[in-house]
């Protein structure tokens, strides 16, 4: 479970103040899908990137299970974050001159994990996204659905329990979009916890719960 409470954080820059959060108190049970909702400059992102141990926050507690995340530090928190948390970004994230298998692989190159386990994991992964016959392509060479099932498999390659998802289908046409969202759907039934931000009201709606932004602020939760 994730737990936040009143959580706050505020960008500065050139000595002027500009809230992000404030006082953000959100639950996100196990095995659910949410999305998150709200305009541009609402939160949406901190909020994601906060949760997924990406930022830091200025005052309030998150809870992840039984851990306090804010008392980790430096290369306890880096553990942590590979270790629960993988991520699907609008614009993919693709390394350009990695193939397909190296993009995958990425996530693993800290760990200490046998070559020969790791090329297995990675042809599972790409087989659960539909594109074990892409491993030795290069990003250019795929289509952006394509693209973005990459993203996903490495995201999902540290067996992370939660799947944080930026927009990830912003960048794509509707019905390469509802691919993608279809995906998203299938690993939150086999048992992952997805939280996904969009503009999008149609994706937000295949969630089993939306959460709305306004200013920084959390104003409302929709259950699916």
């Amino acid at each position: 479970m994730i737990l936040l409470k009143n959580v706050t954080k505020t960008y500065r820059k050139s000595g002027d103040a500009a809230p992000a959060l404030q006082e953000v108190s959100l639950e996100i049970r196990d095995g659910e899908m949410v999305a998150v909702m709200g305009a541009s400059g609402s939160g949406k992102t901190t909020l994601l990137n906060i949760i997924g141990c990406m930022d830091s926050w200025d005052r309030g507690e998150y809870f992840y299970d039984e851990t306090e995340v804010g008392i980790l530090k430096n290369n306890g928190l880096d553990r942590f974050r590979r270790q629960h948390f993988g991520f699907v970004f609008q614009q993919f994230a693709l390394l350009k001159d990695y193939t397909v298998k190296e993009n995958v692989e990425l996530p693993l190159r800290a760990v200490n994990m046998p070559k020969k386990k790791r090329h297995e994991l990675i042809a599972d992964m790409l087989k659960k996204v539909g594109m074990e016959g892409y491993a030795d392509q290069i990003p250019a060479k795929l289509s952006g659905g394509q693209q973005q099932r990459c993203a996903i498999a490495r995201a999902l390659v540290t067996e992370a329990s939660v799947i944080l998802a930026d927009e990830p289908t912003g960048a794509l046409d509707s019905k390469t979009g509802q691919e993608i969202m279809d995906l998203l759907t299938e690993l939150n039934r086999s048992g992952k916890t997805v939280v996904i931000v969009t503009h999008d009201e149609k994706i937000a709606k295949q969630a089993s719960r939306i959460v709305y932004l306004k200013d920084g602020r959390v104003v409302g939760h929709l259950e699916g």
